[in-house]
């Protein structure tokens, strides 16, 4: 076989095996830890910082988030403020509803159908459209959100965006849950 086309072979071998991959899901950190308890960590006041960067990594947005959060048994209030550089400001009001151990439902206006809230170890992986509002258009953007407990305050989370299967850009994003309400 002459060079480029072994190469090509190479190359075409390996998008295969790369496809065939299974995806990494939140079982995969239930033995991690700190364990996520999402029920006591989205509850009370949580400072959140972040950027949005397109898919050239170039950042486009950066924001902060004000958000309070409360549950009544099962269902829980996830209030986001959000404050944009450009100085737009937006609200979000999530409401997440436990389906089974490890498992949650969530809904806000602007969530198409419902969320899928998948929690294990310290990830959760939280999977939505979202009815994303661009110039005087709104398009249907698929999320896929992973968010790691690191300690009892801080949660980091790495979002990718895309449409018809293709990478839009992504968000990374850092939860700080405030002191006072740290359990001892």
């Amino acid at each position: 076989m002459n060079p480029p086309r072994l190469c090509a072979a190479i190359l075409i071998a390996a998008a295969l095996l790369t496809g065939c991959a299974t995806p990494v899901q939140p079982e995969h950190y239930a033995q991690q830890s700190p364990k996520l308890d999402i029920q006591r960590y989205f509850n009370g006041t949580l400072d959140v910082h972040g950027m949005f960067q397109d898919r050239s990594g170039t950042v486009q947005k950066r924001f902060t988030v004000l958000m309070r959060c409360h549950w009544d048994g099962d269902v829980g209030t996830l209030d986001e403020e959000f404050s944009y550089s450009d100085g737009s400001k937006q609200r979000r009001v999530w409401t997440l509803r436990k389906t089974a151990p490890g498992r949650y439902t969530g809904t806000a206006p602007d969530v198409v159908g419902e969320a899928s809230v998948d929690v294990a170890g310290n990830a959760m992986r939280l999977r939505y459209v979202l009815a994303l509002p661009v110039d005087d258009k709104v398009y249907n953007v698929d999320f896929d959100d992973w968010l790691y407990l690191i300690d009892d305050r801080v949660m980091l989370n790495r979002a990718s965006m895309s449409k018809f299967g293709f990478g839009l850009g992504s968000l990374t994003v850092a939860f700080n849950r405030r002191e006072a309400q740290v359990p001892q």
